[in-house]
């Protein structure tokens, strides 16, 4: 199986097709051995062209930590040693107030969220008609 077989970088859709299907044929091989050696190089070609081709943002940063929070089974209050009091952890998970970097140091400390994850910019959160009114504006 191995003597005739050539590897090359996946460019394009149907080298990706071919190397899935040489993968496939070789699920059921021993590791090391010659075949296994060849299933690991087309795992890794395939891993390449798929991390390049389809790449994975990194989650929204109020997602992760309401994602965290699920895990764990945690509640607003369980986050302020975190993220400050109760109405400041209010406002950061309705995207009202931004993390703060001593937010995202103490985030990842102790809930294992990764920084690379808190630092994007969360996306803001839509005013509402009433907010985006000018305070003392009259009403029509």
């Amino acid at each position: 199986m191995t003597a005739d077989v050539v590897i090359r970088p996946i460019k394009t859709e149907d080298d990706y097709e071919r190397a899935l299907a040489a993968a496939d044929r070789l699920m059921d091989a021993e590791p090391d051995t010659a075949e296994g050696d060849l299933l690991d190089v087309w795992v890794t070609l395939i891993e390449a062209y798929e991390a390049k081709r389809w790449p994975i943002d990194l989650p929204d940063p109020i997602e992760a930590i309401r994602f965290r929070m699920e895990q764990q089974h945690l509640r607003p209050k369980d986050l302020e040693p975190f993220l400050g009091p109760s109405g400041r952890v209010s406002e950061v998970l309705n995207r009202r107030r931004p993390l703060t970097l001593g937010m995202i140091r103490r985030l990842e400390r102790g809930l294992g969220i990764p920084a690379r994850i808190l630092i994007r910019e969360a996306p803001k959160r839509p005013m509402t008609r009433r907010q985006g009114r000018k305070r003392g504006a009259s009403r029509r």
